[in-house]
């Protein structure tokens, strides 16, 4: 057998969106999986389960065939049917919905499965032209990117590159070494080259803590105290930069003024850091002009979520670190996309802003039929679901079990295994990965755009979303050009659109670097609100603060899940290294590597609930509660638990997820998954 390496892109939800290299030892055959030494962010270094994607696209267990419920909701029992069988049945499910109870009755819904634009958003294109209900995208972003843009006004920042130039690297609420190698790939460069130092902020001992030189263990849902005691701190001692705040920021005398009493006494008390800590931690940042802060998501998926990541963002602009090479800070890089022209792909120029958007994290209310989250509009009568695993990914998992169990909703699940969400739908697709299909990439975190082509041919009788998308909008009588043309077609045209060269070229390119000048990417030459200065005083109300919710400057907003005498414990539900989210989870070197779901406890605590390695414990709170085992660890602060892994439902004791935990509410100021801001009791099973 002969094989060969050709290039490809890794889809998934991650921002590094590797370059890759895939050996094809035959037109349905893949063996290694190895990242692209010739691009300067992927470096060759790729994750362990991207390394290990042989075991994902040929396992025994992906779904080979259209399938049709047999048995009840939830039982996963199922029938084999023929394409077209499928395909007729759904749009007449979808017209019978239509006639009876308005197009908004029909919502189809996705996520981040795929993050190919055209396998990803296409749905957008069925959606717009048939008056379906919108989705409002909130389960990821929302809350990291709101309070990054309340700042900065945009989506962007310093190149990630730019970290081996670094001095001292902040990993602020994110874990890298689990999530997003290609970081710890610059960090490690810097710190062979420069000596720099990586201070990593999180609520546990994650892996990339573990490496670090400084490790603070924070309180879940305090980030906020902890920039704001440290800004208190570089006013104080003279580390703030007087004259880059003169130039570049909004309100600097006022700022100071309202930090004079966020000391770090007062950041210690909230955020469970000793005092001195946040000195040393406030010093070492203020004296190294280099110095980079890789803000991650972690610590915004709570109800403040907006107002911390706001106040971390401020910390570069009160040390002029923004002006240094290998300083400044990133977010995501998202916004430098912007240009891409996806009218085609998701029929754009055809959307109604008039028909109501359900917000896809209440996903469990939705199909309850809450009242206010309908918005005055009919049930929800029938889905498709792309790229998205609600039933264990979504918050509040027993009602979003309870809504996709009615027996009035059709519900269509396309899908690569037989998921939570597969198991309650009427009608199961199978799907194409993405070695078996054309799409285009954007990276978040890095600066390039990238065309790949399949690798190999779709397994069994497997469809893409692009192939589904464009048979039901043929069936429904669209003449929408974008259900008449393949993916390599859109792909081209979209790129065209955009003014970048077509797609075999773009292909041939491997990337498009669509990086911004250094000036730019540091907002050197201003930031992008009209007067071109950071602000320490958002518009929140321009963000979507409706209620007057957000603090006027950065501030702990004190609106989360706080401990009680009644649920004494925070609980986070951190990213395992091996999954991410549920799409790794049926791999065998995922499952030996992560073994079981685990809440990490104290040491301390351990000892006093009389509790050891490997007992069964209970958490809980209103929503529910949760049976998993018990590992003793120390890496946190004693009110801490930690379940990692968004692991199947079947994979716990009582046959339901830790979601069952997280609730649905809307972080502020405009709605954002919170599932890392839970509060919960714990007692022996």
């Amino acid at each position: 057998m002969t094989s060969n390496y050709v290039p490809s892109t890794c889809p998934h939800d991650c921002p590094s969106t590797c370059a890759l290299e895939i050996e094809r030892l035959d037109a349905s055959t893949i063996g290694k999986v190895r990242g692209a030494k010739d691009n300067d962010y992927t470096q060759g270094v790729i994750c362990a389960k991207v390394a290990a994607y042989r075991e994902r696209v040929h396992h025994p267990d992906r779904l080979a065939h259209p399938l049709k419920r047999i048995g009840t909701k939830g039982e996963g029992k199922f029938a084999q049917i023929t394409w077209d069988e499928a395909l007729d049945e759904i749009v007449d499910k979808f017209q019978e919905a239509t006639a009876e109870f308005g197009a908004e009755s029909v919502w189809p819904y996705y996520f981040a499965g795929t993050m190919g634009l055209v396998q990803r958003d296409g749905i957008n294109r069925l959606r717009n032209v048939f008056g379906y209900s919108r989705l409002e995208m909130t389960i990821c972003t929302t809350l990291p990117w709101t309070g990054w843009v309340a700042g900065t006004g945009s989506m962007w920042g310093t190149d990630p590159r730019e970290i081996a130039e670094s001095d001292l690297i902040v990993v602020w609420g994110g874990n890298p070494v689990s999530t997003q190698v290609n970081v710890m790939t610059h960090i490690a460069k810097a710190r062979k080259k420069r000596g720099a130092k990586l201070i990593v902020i999180d609520s546990y001992r994650t892996p990339t803590a573990e490496t670090a030189d400084t490790y603070i263990a924070i309180q879940p849902g305090t980030d906020g105290a902890l920039a704001c005691a440290m800004m208190h701190v570089l006013f104080d001692e003279g580390y703030a930069d007087l004259e880059y705040l003169e130039k570049y920021t909004d309100n600097p005398t006022q700022l100071r003024q309202h930090l004079s009493s966020k000391t770090p006494a007062w950041a210690s008390k909230i955020t469970g850091i000793p005092e001195q800590d946040i000195y040393d931690f406030a010093r070492t940042y203020g004296q190294t002009k280099k110095s980079f802060i890789r803000v991650g998501y972690g610590f915004a998926r709570s109800r403040n979520g907006s107002a911390s990541l706001h106040a971390v963002s401020c910390l570069p602009a009160i040390t002029g670190a923004w002006q240094h090479k290998g300083g400044g800070a990133l977010q995501s890089n998202s916004g430098i996309y912007t240009n891409i022209d996806q009218t085609l792909i998701m029929a754009s120029d055809h959307e109604d802003t008039s028909i109501r958007e359900m917000d896809m994290s209440r996903i469990g209310a939705v199909l309850t039929n809450e009242e206010k989250d309908l918005f005055g509009g009919p049930p929800v009568k029938a889905m498709l679901i792309q790229n998205m695993n609600p039933a264990e990914v979504a918050p509040d998992t027993h009602k979003v079990l309870k809504g996709l169990a009615r027996d009035d909703l059709y519900t269509v699940v396309h899908e690569q295994f037989m998921t939570g969400t597969a198991k309650y739908a009427d009608l199961v697709l199978p799907a194409t990965m993405f070695l078996e299909h054309d799409d285009m990439y954007k990276g978040g975190g890095h600066i390039y755009l990238q065309v790949a082509r399949k690798v190999i041919e779709p397994y069994a009788e497997c469809r893409s979303n692009h192939d589904v998308l464009c048979a039901l909008g043929q069936r429904l009588g669209s003449d929408h050009p974008g259900f008449h043309m393949s993916a390599w077609e859109m792909i081209d045209q979209t790129l065209k659109d955009t003014g970048l060269p077509g797609a075999d070229e773009a292909a041939d390119m491997r990337w498009l670097d669509f990086s911004k000048t250094y000036e730019d990417a540091n907002y050197l030459k201003g930031f992008s609100h009209p007067d071109g200065k950071f602000r320490f005083s958002p518009d929140w109300a321009a963000l979507g603060d409706k209620e007057g919710k957000m603090p006027k400057m950065p501030d702990h907003q004190e609106v989360i899940d706080a401990a009680s005498e009644k649920h004494p414990f925070r609980l986070v539900t951190a990213p395992a290294r091996r999954f991410l989210n549920s799409t790794f989870t049926a791999m065998p070197s995922s499952i030996a590597k992560e073994q079981r779901p685990k809440a990490l406890v104290h040491p301390d605590v351990c000892r006093e609930m009389e509790l050891s390695e490997g007992d069964l414990i209970r958490l809980g709170n209103e929503q529910g509660s949760v049976v998993v085992h018990l590992q003793p660890f120390d890496g946190l602060q004693k009110g801490v638990v930690i379940v990692e892994g968004v692991w199947p439902n079947k994979s716990f004791v009582e046959g339901v997820g830790i979601n069952v935990l997280t609730s649905a509410d809307r972080g502020y100021p405009n709605g954002g998954a919170v599932f890392h801001d839970t509060a919960v009791w714990m007692k022996a099973a």
